[in-house]
């Protein structure tokens, strides 16, 4: 008797209307005055529910400890969160006063997030969180610049609990107003036949090369990547259709999983949608989101360009050919059917960057042209029905609860930092670092990106970084924007670098691969994420900062190096390649990548380039074939 259901239901589409009627300033046109502390407090007490509540109230289960505890912690913390929600008015200024009613909400509601979060990212996060809560107890106790001010503990509680610096901060206002936006957007989209239009958009572009299924798969996870921004997430969504198809044509099962980890994976900084973390970036950095999507323009379209490189390489290399014609649709007719998918794009584009309209309203507003179009208008056999639109609201709900938890709990970390002056010495033994090496200081924080990013979502390792990491790169003389974009990059790759790679280890689940195998295919495909942040530290122009022709020139030379690095890595150009010519090509590429800014020599490696070039183009004219003889490395499976 599935009676829980139902409810636990209702309160997932109340996380989602909740978040629509605030960032339509609903309250406001009704005279309401809200404070935003307020409404985080009611859309945490939501999301602790959906996470606690049992599904079903089988009898059998009902008899257990979990279950129970599983209702009891639902309706504590909906109950605290909601106390919270209409007394935070009258608690906050009596709060040094009358700190009691305070120190009890948070006694209760601390617990209950901590058990959330393991239970939705599991266990590594939640051992994080609770060693920056004991830091809280104990910061007077660390060693050297780390020791921080002594905290009570009734002081910390209720700290963390009321103040905006705190649980009810600015990760828990991002990710429960803008990144629920943005998740019923692209559920909307998909139960109107989004999904299936760009997957179907991307099988008539790229069929007919060869390697084309791989060049589908890249295609349609970016589309999809840039509106889910979860890498998870876009490789459940297309790896089931993507990875058979490219087994299929040709690849091995470890190449197919690998390119749908890496296609996946580089959604999240693909403009114009990108994931969460890139409008919690802007928060961060007080800029519109619209100039953090430019500066993640080039790196981003670098990124796919070598994808596409290797995917094309490899698939002449092993001799997969181009889809049969009449098994692809036209592109004509499936921009006919579906082209209308089209508008909410352009309606959020025009919004973020035409109009600077805040990002939730934004796509607001492309959720509700999605929803008229796909009413008038249906792609394939079916057409919106009400059961789907309110299908795609339950399941937005549900998904963002385990996001809202971890903001939350990112914020409880920023309140541990802020009121025990801990980030204070963590930002001064960093900047000691970097003073004798801005590089190493790069290495340190590229690695603890990677390490503490291991089985962790980028929102979460994003949220650690920028508060312990980021200040320490700006300090010394980063553009805040590049540091920020440089931890962002490496948390995302975390989520594809072994040991513990959850988005390699996805694709290979479907592709029925060696997990591990997997892993470091995927760390290869997508090696310019590991290369070009430290480029735009260095150079921003591939940040889109500086003089146009100098980003011009930055653009031109880094795809002649992606594309000479990546036939190094493959063992392919026009024909086989010889092991010495592999090192050539890697090392030419090396010569392009680098932006002719980074440093004053930079310019000469640029031109030492051109004679290995020189050198490559005229072995592969000179010689139209070799002997098809096995190369060291020529094979990845």
């Amino acid at each position: 008797m599935n009676v829980l259901t139902p409810i636990k239901n209702t309160l997932a589409v109340l996380i989602v209307l909740g978040a629509l009627v605030w960032a339509l300033d609903v309250l406001q046109m009704l005279n309401f005055g809200v404070f935003k502390e307020q409404y985080m407090c009611f859309a945490l007490g939501l999301t602790l529910a959906v996470i606690y509540l049992p599904a079903d109230i089988d009898a059998r289960k009902g008899r257990s400890f979990g279950w129970w505890f599983g209702l009891l912690a639902a309706i504590a913390g909906l109950t605290t969160c909601a106390y919270l929600a209409v007394a935070y008015p009258v608690i906050l200024p009596t709060m040094i006063v009358k700190p009691m009613p305070a120190i009890i909400s948070g006694a209760i509601l601390i617990p209950l997030m901590v058990e959330a979060l393991r239970r939705v990212a599991g266990t590594a996060l939640c051992v994080i969180l609770i060693a920056f809560l004991l830091i809280g107890l104990f910061a007077h106790l660390l060693p050297g610049h780390l020791q921080g001010r002594q905290v009570a503990p009734g002081r910390l509680i209720s700290y963390l609990t009321l103040d905006p610096n705190g649980i009810l901060g600015l990760p828990l206002m991002v990710t429960s107003t803008i990144v629920v936006s943005f998740v019923l957007f692209g559920n909307i989209l998909n139960a109107a036949g989004g999904g299936a239009f760009f997957t179907d958009l991307s099988l008539a572009a790229m069929g007919r090369f060869r390697g084309g299924t791989a060049k589908i798969a890249i295609a349609a996870s970016a589309l999809f990547g840039s509106v889910s921004g979860s890498a998870i997430a876009n490789v459940a969504s297309t790896g089931v259709i993507t990875i058979p198809m490219m087994k299929k044509s040709g690849y091995t099962p470890t190449e197919a999983s690998a390119i749908e980890a890496s296609a996946s994976t580089g959604g999240q900084l693909l403009p114009p949608v990108m994931g969460a973390v890139a409008f919690l970036m802007a928060e961060f950095l007080n800029v519109p989101y619209a100039e953090v999507a430019l500066a993640a323009l080039i790196p981003g379209l670098l990124y796919y360009a070598c994808l596409f490189i290797q995917a094309d390489l490899l698939a002449a290399r092993n001799g997969i050919l181009a889809l049969a014609r009449e098994d692809l649709p036209r592109a004509a007719m499936v921009l006919l059917k579906g082209g209308h998918y089209l508008i909410p794009f352009v309606v959020l584009v025009m919004g973020l960057f035409k109009y600077n309209l805040e990002a939730e309203r934004a796509v607001a507003y492309a959720t509700a042209v999605t929803l008229v179009l796909g009413f008038l208008r249906a792609y394939g056999p079916n057409r919106l029905q009400f059961g789907g639109v309110v299908n795609a609201v339950v399941t937005g709900g549900k998904t963002v609860a385990e996001i809202i938890v971890i903001g939350a709990c990112a914020g409880a970390i920023i309140g541990v930092l802020n009121i025990t002056a801990v980030s204070f010495g963590i930002t001064l033994q960093l900047v000691a670092i970097g003073e004798s090496s801005l590089f190493l200081l790069l290495v340190v924080a590229a690695l603890m990106s990677i390490i503490m990013g291991m089985g962790l979502p980028t929102l979460g390792v994003y949220l650690l970084l920028a508060t312990l990491t980021a200040p320490s790169l700006v300090q010394l003389g980063l553009t805040p924007i590049s540091a920020h974009m440089f931890i962002f990059f490496f948390g995302m790759m975390s989520l594809i670098t072994p040991p513990i790679a959850v988005a390699a280890f996805a694709a290979a689940n479907i592709g029925r691969a060696p997990p591990m195998k997997v892993g470091w295919i995927a760390v290869r495909f997508s090696w310019p994420a590991f290369i070009l942040p430290f480029l735009f530290v260095y150079s921003p122009s591939l940040l889109m900062i500086g003089e146009p022709w100098r980003i011009a020139l930055s653009v031109v030379t880094a795809i002649i190096g992606v594309a000479l690095i990546s036939a190094g890595l493959i063992g392919y150009s026009s024909r086989r390649m010889l092991n010495w010519e592999r090192s050539v090509a890697v090392l030419a590429g090396a010569c392009f990548i680098l932006p002719d800014d980074v440093s004053a020599y930079t310019g000469w490696i640029n031109l030492v380039g051109l004679p290995l070039l020189a050198i490559l183009v005229f072995r592969m004219m000179s010689v139209r074939e070799i002997a098809d003889v096995p190369q060291d490395g020529a094979t990845t499976d």
